[in-house]
């Protein structure tokens, strides 16, 4: 819903913006390399001291990026393999500086192991989400689902819960328990994503298989029949 609704708005919002680096002279992929750059400081600077608001207001400027790079590419009308490569990989990386971020923060001054797990597991979850699905499509598959909980989806709940939670040094009582509650809502979203996909691709697999097997016996049937003909002429 997130990927079909909000990233269409967006990107009416930032055309113009993205024409304007066009006329600039800034290519996709500096726009990739810059947002992921920013992303990555933004996560490892601020959130492993609990800088939760900051690092999410960086996070989210250059976040968008990932908007920005496409529609400029549509704009000059090169869109490649290359870009669709280089901005997927970056992706990962991103997804994994911002869920390290917040381990680093439990594994220190958060002082609670539990949770660091659970962000390890979200930053593993979320890398193995989109392996499966990638690496379906490899094998001929279409991995017809998109699952609970995906990229816009984890990022959304877990920069806007962080975002909150970092209110609580402006003295908003109790809103610090906000990114725990999201770290597990992505967690539990993610596994159950994770099943769906390979559900989803045993199922493909095996009527693929199936239909393949269906179209030997049909040619070999059509074989034979051929060669009796062939015999009885």
């Amino acid at each position: 819903m997130l990927n079909k609704y909000a990233r269409a708005f967006f990107t009416r919002v930032l055309t113009p913006f993205a024409a304007f680096l066009i006329r600039r002279g800034v290519s996709p992929d500096a726009v990739t390399l810059i947002g992921t750059a920013g992303v990555i400081a933004g996560a490892l600077a601020f959130y492993p001291r609990g800088e939760f608001f900051w690092g999410t207001v960086v996070i989210t400027l250059f976040v968008f990026s990932d908007l920005v790079d496409g529609n400029m590419a549509r704009q000059l009308g090169r869109s490649s393999r290359w870009g669709a490569f280089l901005d997927s990989t970056l992706d990962r990386v991103a997804d994994g500086a911002i869920f390290a971020g917040f381990a680093l923060w439990y594994a220190g001054g958060g002082d609670d192991l539990v949770l660091c797990a659970v962000s390890i597991f979200c930053l593993a979850s979320g890398q193995v989400v989109s392996y499966t699905k990638a690496r379906g499509e490899s094998i001929g598959l279409p991995v017809a689902v998109n699952g609970l909980v995906e990229r816009a989806e984890r990022l959304v709940i877990s920069l806007v819960a962080a975002g909150f939670a970092g209110m609580h040094k402006f003295g908003v009582p109790g809103i610090q328990y906000l990114l725990p509650i999201a770290l597990w809502i992505v967690a539990v979203g993610s596994l159950v994503t994770l099943v769906q996909r390979v559900v989803t691709v045993r199922r493909e697999s095996a009527e693929a298989e199936a239909a393949e097997a269906s179209s030997a016996r049909e040619n070999a049937s059509g074989e034979n029949a051929s060669h009796g003909s062939e015999a009885a002429t």
